[in-house]
């Protein structure tokens, strides 16, 4: 039997042939490993929007806790009322929803999607709780005045809104940070996939060193240095190693020598790929990378994979910023809600160096009585020249901030005038590079504007940010100058009250006083009506009223006058009286309130004349409110 004969075409066919196995082994074995790394990037992109819809829940019910609590101890928080109805009948439906959507992708995690699905029904029970025993209860002032109505509230609070929120908070958080977990398996198994292929790639390309060393035995001297070359720069990736670029050399002008560049390209792909690889590990997102072409499936998945992960990583980043500013700004309202110039300060500083930026001022509006309109003045700034803006009054209108009231909107800045306002320090000073001024509003009602300044410009979500606050400013300012109003009424009470006591001792002695008054009075009439029944007894009685006409008379008018009783009732008193001047100088006297006594000549019935001593006065009649005159009459001896 001939041996078979192999020409060196026949084995340099035959090997580059073999060559080409097993680099498609190599680029199937790198599809697959991608595309399993896809798989894990797509589940571990599922866990994190997981992640985030749970943290947004568990954010929810801090929030549904803070907007119950308000219901019942702040009864003019209407915008925190409209959030706590829009959280009841909007957000927490939306997110149950997307929860149950995620979790039908959770294979495999019975134990959380149980627990879940406990959590959002608990979570549904508290708020139909919330809506039954407070909601509904705390409607109307008449309902927020009624103690058993307000206490059955509070106790709500303390009974069942806070031991059910604290329950779904902590089995929440076990299902975050199993999530968390099996978020960081994810990334470990795409970094597993990662090592892998590159274990596989030094195995095959140990492989193509022996087959290149097996070919080169047999291939001729005219093809033995480039190969050599080639072993060479395959030795070391077969070892782990990256060849350095100074080992780079032109073997050949051929299709070998073309091998070998292609080679020392894969080499200066492979360090990047490793560079870029080593950089995401380490979370630098933001490390440049070319893949080799733009079929270059593990370059363009590393650059997908990369651009997720930074996706990602910013979008929490950005979240849980705002989420601990909103938090950490909710505890200064709460700890400074009595203090309206403590607040500003706290908010103004705070927000300025949480927001890294320069200096800024909050402005509060003012409402005086005997004001024609209303205006705004400086209450705490940062860094700010205050002495400039101390007694400033800002009018609706006038400037940006003013703008910023009247319009009530946000007013964002790039290129800020070189006299609007500047940045001070002990080096110098420079104008800002941006101005943002956010009015503080609740609904349609604006409390104040603040305005910030800053070397850098803003980005859209601390803009976002500072509008959010914003509302919660208002409604604690609301909230402060209701209670400073609340105080200054209570001050004026406490002092009306104890004027009222001052008044009401004045008076106690004042009654003791009339009541001793009226005792001498009463003795002074006693006194009287036994004189005048003496009088009565031995004088003619009349009663005039005020046109001087008889109303009534005793019975000695008949003896003394001759006049039977009755008789003269209705008519005038002059026609019984003789003596008309002296009469005149009786009505003038008495009309005035004085009384007259003096001597009269009067006329009997049949005609004859006597004097009569006359004792008059002025007197009320109570039954008409009207004035009446009574006059006794004794005749002279």
């Amino acid at each position: 039997m001939k041996k078979l004969r192999l020409t060196i075409s026949t084995k340099i066919i035959a090997g580059f042939l073999f060559l080409i196995l097993i680099f498609l082994g190599i680029v199937i074995n790198t599809t697959v490993t991608v595309s399993q790394n896809n798989e894990v990037i797509a589940e571990s992109r599922m866990l994190s929007n997981s992640l985030t819809k749970l943290k947004d829940f568990n954010t929810m019910v801090i929030r549904n806790q803070m907007l119950v609590t308000n219901w019942v101890y702040l009864q003019s928080d209407e915008a925190g009322k409209a959030s706590l109805r829009e959280l009841h009948s909007r957000l927490f439906p939306e997110i149950r929803q997307e929860l149950n959507i995620l979790m039908e992708e959770w294979e495999g995690d019975t134990a959380n999607v149980m627990r879940t699905k406990w959590v959002l029904g608990k979570m549904d029970t508290l708020l139909q709780q919330e809506k039954s025993s407070i909601m509904e209860t705390l409607v109307s002032f008449e309902d927020y005045q009624d103690p058993m109505t307000k206490f059955t509230a509070e106790e709500g609070i303390d009974s069942f809104v806070i031991p059910d929120t604290k329950e779904i908070l902590d089995s929440l958080n076990l299902v975050i940070l199993e999530k968390k977990a099996d978020d960081d398996d994810a990334k470990d198994e795409i970094e597993a996939n990662s090592d892998g292929l590159s274990s596989t790639t030094i195995g095959l390309g140990l492989g193509i060193f022996v087959i290149a060393v097996i070919i080169s035995f047999f291939l001729a001297r005219s093809i033995t240095r480039p190969i050599t070359y080639i072993k060479g720069i395959i030795q070391k990736l077969g070892r782990g190693e990256l060849p350095d670029d100074q080992d780079k050399k032109r073997v050949s002008n051929d299709e070998i020598g073309e091998m070998s560049v292609a080679v020392d390209n894969l080499v200066s792909g492979l360090r990047s790929t490793s560079n870029f690889a080593e950089s995401i590990g380490n979370g630098n997102y933001d490390a440049a990378f070319n893949p080799l072409s733009e079929h270059d499936v593990l370059g363009n998945a590393l650059i997908e994979m990369r651009n997720n992960l930074q996706s990602v990583a910013e979008e929490d980043k950005r979240r849980n910023w705002a989420t601990e500013g909103l938090a950490k700004f909710g505890e200064i309202l709460r700890q400074n809600n009595d203090n309206l110039e403590k607040l500003s300060d706290e908010i103004i500083s705070n927000l300025i160096k949480y927001l890294k930026a320069n200096q800024g001022g909050l402005y509060i509006i003012n409402s005086e009585e005997g004001e024609d309109e209303e205006y705004m003045t400086l209450t705490a700034c940062y860094a700010w020249d205050k002495r400039k803006y101390l007694d400033q009054r800002i009018s609706k209108g006038d400037g940006l901030t003013g703008q910023s009231w009247l319009e009530q909107g946000t007013i964002y800045l790039t290129e800020v005038p070189n006299d609007y306002v500047s940045i001070t320090s002990g080096l110098g000073e420079a104008n800002p590079r941006s101005i943002l001024i956010v009015p503080l509003k609740v609904n349609e009602d604006v409390y104040g504007v603040v305005e910030i300044a800053s070397f850098r410009e803003f980005e859209p979500y601390e803009i976002e940010f500072v509008e959010r606050i914003a509302e919660s400013i208002a409604s604690t300012i609301s909230s402060v100058k209701i209670t400073e109003r609340t105080q200054s009424l209570l001050e004026e009470s406490t002092n009306m009250t104890e004027m009222m006591r001052a008044q009401e001792e004045e008076m106690r002695q004042n009654m003791e006083e009339l009541q001793a008054t009226q005792e001498e009075m009463e003795r002074s009439q006693r006194e009287t009506e036994d004189k005048e029944r003496i009088i009565t007894a031995t004088s003619i009685f009349f009663e005039l009223n005020e046109r001087f006409q008889v109303i009534s008379t005793n019975s000695l008018i008949s003896a003394m006058l001759g006049y039977p009783e009755g008789e003269l009732n209705g008519k005038g008193f002059q026609s019984i009286v003789a003596d008309v001047v002296e009469l005149d100088k009786m009505k003038a006297t008495i009309s005035e309130g004085e009384p007259w006594a003096g001597i009269i000549r009067m006329r009997a019935n049949d005609g004859a004349e006597a004097d009569f001593h006359l004792s008059a006065g002025k007197s009320v009649d109570m039954s008409t409110d009207s004035d009446k005159y009574l006059i006794f009459a004794t005749k002279l001896a």
